[in-house]
């Protein structure tokens, strides 16, 4: 079974548990799981796309205008994959939807008047990857690996918090990679903000950078730090610190785990380095996909790891930060943005021997 088969036919058995007739698919995440990479976005920030897709029990139907048609028939190849077209000029005010569900019982990945909502199923359907998901993550993990070495390489001090957003920006999409989340802080803004948008603050000897890039659909995490000059004490001990409790959530995160057990992990990690409420301040993470986070843990997640899964786990500590995506292998984990050339901080936890990165220093 192709892996375009097996999605359709994980949506038509959803319907069919739920006595549906029909599956609507809307959102930019559904749209590029179900097709396998294809997208549908004009605006990047948008969550419903240019396009939707209804999956009946014998057909396949993809509902769009004459501007997103061809792109999507030729550049994207969705009718070669099997999907009927059903296209209306852009200025008409018809509700093509509505007549091509009408008198069907629909479940929907968004809120639509009389149909079920299927969005946490449907979530939890996409965050099961397939082997060639595996292969497409593989890729988007190196190229903003790539990306981001390549950009805290480049920043030096004077540079704008924007500029640098801006150099980060520019070394993922020439790689194919849309920047989605770019965070970016410097010097105090790092212990102020877990979530810094990009100001014009210039840096004067430390910066965080962050990024969540997009390729084919599929979501990457990784985060990097850079510092100007001799590291004082108190950050190095908080990099290492994070360093530990991230490796132990790495270790944790093996098939058969609960999210809520590797939560506990992190939070037994965090006192052992002497910070036993800094897990309070920001989420930690969770699982990956179509979504920078398709599910975030807490501690009392049931949502078990399953092997192809992947995940992007984030602890910090108040001016430190330790961020890959992971792959949940067989027999281990795989670091999907590993920087080979990063400065790493080995930690060993549970037998096992696993490099975080550290700060970055230029001295």
């Amino acid at each position: 079974m192709s892996e375009f088969t097996h999605k359709i036919s994980l949506l038509r058995d959803l319907a069919a548990r739920h006595g549906l007739d029909a599956v609507l698919l809307q959102r930019l995440s559904n749209f590029a799981w179900i097709t396998c990479g294809a997208s549908a976005y004009v605006n990047t920030a948008s969550v419903q796309g240019v396009a939707s897709m209804l999956v009946t029990t014998d057909r396949q139907v993809l509902i769009t205008n004459n501007i997103e048609a061809p792109r999507l028939e030729k550049e994207e190849a969705l009718a070669a994959q099997g999907w009927e077209f059903r296209v209306e000029p852009w200025y008409q005010a018809r509700d093509t939807i509505a007549e091509s569900t009408r008198g069907l019982n629909i479940g929907a990945d968004l809120p639509l008047p009389g149909a079920l909502n299927l969005n946490d199923e449907i979530t939890h359907l996409r965050a099961r990857l397939t082997p060639e998901e595996g292969e497409r993550f593989r890729t988007l993990g190196w190229l903003c690996a790539q990306a981001i070495e390549s950009a805290a390489r480049s920043v030096h001090p004077g540079q704008s918090e924007h500029a640098i957003a801006g150099l980060l920006a520019g070394e993922a999409e020439q790689r194919g990679a849309q920047a989605i989340v770019n965070l970016v802080a410097t010097d105090e803004r790092i212990f102020e903000f877990r979530h810094p948008l990009p100001t014009g603050k210039k840096l004067a000897r430390y910066a965080m950078l962050v990024l969540c890039g997009r390729r084919q659909g599929l979501v990457c995490s990784v985060t990097r730090l850079v510092y100007f000059g001799s590291l004082p004490d108190e950050i190095r001990r908080k990099a290492e610190a994070v360093a530990r409790v991230d490796a132990a959530m790495i270790a944790a995160t093996r098939p058969g785990q609960s999210l809520g057990e590797v939560f506990r992990y992190a939070m037994q990690a965090y006192a052992q380095n002497g910070y036993p409420d800094e897990w309070k301040l920001h989420h930690q993470g969770g699982l990956a996909g179509y979504e920078p986070r398709e599910v975030i843990a807490t501690p009392d997640s049931a949502e078990r790891v399953l092997p192809g899964q992947v995940y992007a786990w984030n602890p910090s500590i108040t001016g430190a930060k330790s961020e890959d995506t992971i792959l949940i292998g067989q027999g281990g984990n795989e670091i999907l943005t590993r920087i080979p050339a990063w400065p790493a901080i080995t930690v060993e936890v549970g037998g096992e021997t696993l490099e975080r990165p550290a700060i970055l220093e230029i001295t």
